[in-house]
């Protein structure tokens, strides 16, 4: 720890120039940008403070409900919600339950994280999953504030890091309790000292559904009629080309198939854009203001936290993600009777993936020639389109005990201290 605190020092212009770079390239949020250095944006509002930190967009879309739900049981207490990426904060923005509020979280330098703590006050920190800053938990232990780990996960990879890296007992110490998503990620943070760990259950599997402008949907859903359609989403790099050509090898059974792609981050629109023009792909841009008409064979749906929208209006997905990197929430398809199919990386949700294989709730390819195929069976066959659908609605509602599991815990920590 002094020697991670000494580091963060002697490199601090280094770290400022880094912070100078990614604010030069959009990755930081110019308006907000010293709230990365400790300076809060808001005035703390009197009373209790929860403070949750949630890494970035996923993590961040797990704990809204919970957050809400708190409020609810206990709304003498604020809750600060804070996130690290611009993404996660335009996505936040707009589903804030009442008396939750954004801020972004500072760098991990000891005078950033003092700063912040030393005006936010927070009487409780619920730490999303498995993003452990050194200074920032060792600044909250030596405050003497409570301080949960919620959700807990911990890779194979992560443990075997965290194994070779001294002081990780000390930083678990910060942890009056975890919360872990899974029996084997107990044993994991047990193991590395963390002296409190129970097994609830995986939050992601508890979220309220994503929302959806329903003028926005009766829209699209007028545009396209009986059109056949599919949606890949959350694309990243490489998965824009697989959904491409899978167009192709479908078009020739389905001549009027649409097929969109919502990629992760709407800024790659422009790249993507350039990639379909480059293969002679008809295609339009909903961030442009672009909607499909009889001649579009691709919908490029670039655009902010349309998700919801996009899983209501298609009866069958590909959940991206899952052919280049770890994968994304299959629970957010399922949840809207989307019939959801993956590629074979969907490391991030292993456990959530075998539940959800194990109940016939979606179906998982080894690689793109599995996926055309899938798609064309199903799409030959929309019974059992339906038949996955429901078997992914049913197996979401199934889990969404995890919640109030979560509240209760808390409750230990906040009924007797909202007066």
């Amino acid at each position: 720890m002094a020697l991670y605190r000494f580091l963060t020092n002697l490199f601090a212009p280094f770290i400022a120039l880094y912070l100078r770079l990614r604010k030069a390239k959009g990755r930081e949020d110019g308006a907000r940008f010293k709230e990365r250095l400790g300076f809060a944006s808001l005035r703390r509002p009197k009373g209790k403070l929860v403070w949750c930190h949630a890494a970035s967009v996923g993590e961040a879309l797990s704990v809204l409900t919970l957050l809400e739900k708190l409020r609810e049981r206990h709304p003498a207490w604020s809750v600060l919600l804070t996130t690290g990426t611009v993404t996660s904060s335009k996505l936040v923005a707009t589903r804030l339950p009442d008396g939750v509020f954004h801020q972004y979280v500072p760098v991990d330098r000891w005078p950033y994280v003092s700063r912040f703590l030393h005006h936010w006050k927070p009487d409780l920190v619920l730490w999303v999953e498995s993003e452990l800053w050194p200074n920032m938990l060792a600044a909250i232990k030596e405050r003497c504030i409570k301080a949960i780990l919620l959700n807990g996960r911990m890779s194979e990879k992560s443990y075997r890091r965290w194994q070779m890296i001294g002081g990780v007992k000390q930083l678990l110490g910060t942890f009056t309790l975890g919360l872990a998503q899974t029996g084997v990620e107990r044993g994991r943070f047990a193991a590395l000292g963390l002296p409190d760990v129970r097994v609830i259950g995986n939050l992601k599997f508890a979220s309220d559904p994503l929302p959806c402008d329903e003028e926005a949907l009766d829209a699209m859903r007028r545009t396209l009629g009986p059109r056949p359609v599919w949606l890949m989403s959350s694309t990243h790099t490489g998965e824009d080309e697989i959904a491409l050509s899978i167009h192709k090898h479908l078009h020739i059974s389905f001549p009027n198939l649409l097929t969109i792609i919502v990629p992760r981050h709407p800024t790659r629109g422009d790249e993507i854009a350039t990639m379909l023009h480059k293969n002679g792909a008809v295609f339009a841009r909903r961030s442009k203001g672009d909607m499909p008409d009889a001649h579009t064979g691709i919908y490029l749906a670039d655009t902010m936290g349309e998700l919801g929208l996009f899983y209501r209006l298609c009866p069958l997905c590909c959940l991206a993600g899952s052919f280049v990197w770890g994968g994304h929430n299959p629970v957010e398809p399922a949840q809207l009777g989307c019939a959801t199919l993956f590629g074979p990386r969907m490391d991030n949700f292993t456990i959530m993936v075998d539940d959800m294989l194990g109940a016939g709730a979606a179906r998982q390819v080894l690689d793109e020639s599995e996926l055309a195929k899938a798609l064309l069976h199903l799409m030959k066959a929309p019974d059992d389109i339906t038949a996955l659908a429901k078997a992914g609605q049913e197996w979401a509602a199934t889990k969404h005990a995890i919640l109030n599991e979560t509240l209760d815990v808390l409750d230990d920590y906040l009924k007797d201290k909202s007066n």
